[in-house]
């Protein structure tokens, strides 16, 4: 299997793993009567899984994203450019000529 389908698979897991948790603290701290509500539901499993999933697409995304942007190499040599100072002094009016009988509406 190619390393970046395992770097894939790894961190989706991670991610999931991460998302069962948070809802596993979610219910555990009865996070706007959410325990009460899928306890006592007819379809709480049903709910349960469907808050499961969706944390878990949002956490695995966030998890490999955060592992493909923790591969870049830092930057060798200089700073990024040449910085310019700015001219220090009064600001001065520029005078800009405009045509009296141009219409900007049209």
């Amino acid at each position: 299997m190619p390393k970046l389908v395992r770097l894939y698979i790894r961190h989706v897991l991670i991610g999931f793993a991460i998302a069962a948790a948070f809802v596993a603290m979610l219910l555990w701290f009865n996070v706007m009567n959410l325990w009460h509500l899928i306890s006592t539901s007819d379809v709480g499993v049903l709910a349960l899984i469907i808050l499961w999933f969706a944390h878990g697409i949002v956490f695995a995304g966030v998890q490999f994203g955060l592992a493909v942007m923790s591969m870049a190499e830092p930057p060798k040599g200089g700073s990024g450019g040449k910085r310019q100072q700015a001219v220090r002094g009064e600001a001065q009016a520029i005078r800009v000529p405009v045509r009296q009988d141009s219409d900007p509406r049209s």
